[in-house]
């Protein structure tokens, strides 16, 4: 029997969900968002940082494939799902994001939103006075980074993966709220090179909407949620922008 959804004219952005096993309720939460809202929007759009961690492919516990079942359950019902990758999750592959459903889109994405030339991005990149991640960043999209780490057993890069996550909580402690915080100039500089008022994006947790001026305009910075302590996504409509939460315990 074939399930028929009334879709509107509604578009859903989310990012830095961190989804990993010992946080049941973020995943509860997403799967809910997943079956309750998803699929009554023509596109949804994942900026990053999906999970936690990613150490390949090939790691086919249960958990994530729970959560390409879910994703894929909401592609046949024809709500196009996009990725890009995030800063934790960027060794996610084609294979991963077929089971999902969900097509994998450049770090650096045009898009046609009702009309509007919109920028979307997972944002690690405009935060360039963090020059040690930047660096970090730039060794390990690399080729010959990535063969080598795929390469490796999996239980070594689950180890490395959860050393990394500890490194970086620690050096994040230390580091400014402006050194982890967008480079304004790099958010109007990429503004005015794809000719776009409007910029989505993840990676600062610091959901808000930005006013700026950008290509001798008005533009907008929409910064999305992370879902550490509850649900949230971004609802763009033709007349409309939201940024909306949804409490775990909802």
């Amino acid at each position: 029997m074939t399930t028929t959804i009334n879709k509107g004219s509604v578009t859903y952005f989310i990012a830095d969900l961190h989804l990993a096993q010992n946080r049941p309720d973020i995943t509860a939460c997403f799967l809910s968002f997943l079956q309750n809202d998803a699929p009554k929007a023509q596109a949804l759009y994942i900026l990053g940082d999906l999970f936690e961690y990613w150490i390949g492919d090939d790691d086919k516990n249960p958990f994530v494939i729970e959560v390409a079942n879910a994703l894929k359950a909401v592609s046949l019902l024809d709500t196009r799902v996009y990725f890009i990758h995030g800063n934790r999750d960027f060794l996610l592959g084609k294979r991963y994001a077929k089971a999902c459903g969900m097509q994998l889109l450049p770090e650096t994405k045009l898009i046609d939103l009702y009309g509007k030339p919109v920028l979307i991005m997972h944002g690690d990149t405009l935060c360039t006075r963090d020059v040690a991640y930047q660096a970090f960043r730039k060794k390990s999209r690399s080729w010959w980074w990535q063969a080598i780490v795929k390469n490796l057993p999996l239980f070594i890069r689950k180890n490395i993966a959860e050393n990394y996550r500890k490194k970086s909580a620690s050096a994040t402690a230390l580091k400014s709220q402006a050194i982890m915080d967008v480079t304004e100039t790099e958010v109007i500089s990429e503004l005015e090179l794809h000719k776009s008022q409007l910029l989505i994006h993840g990676h600062t947790h610091r959901p808000n909407i930005h006013n700026l001026q950008a290509n001798n305009t008005a533009a907008q910075r929409i910064v999305l949620g992370d879902w550490y302590e509850q649900g949230s996504w971004l609802k763009v409509t033709p007349n409309s922008v939201e940024l909306l939460n949804h409490s775990f315990q909802e």
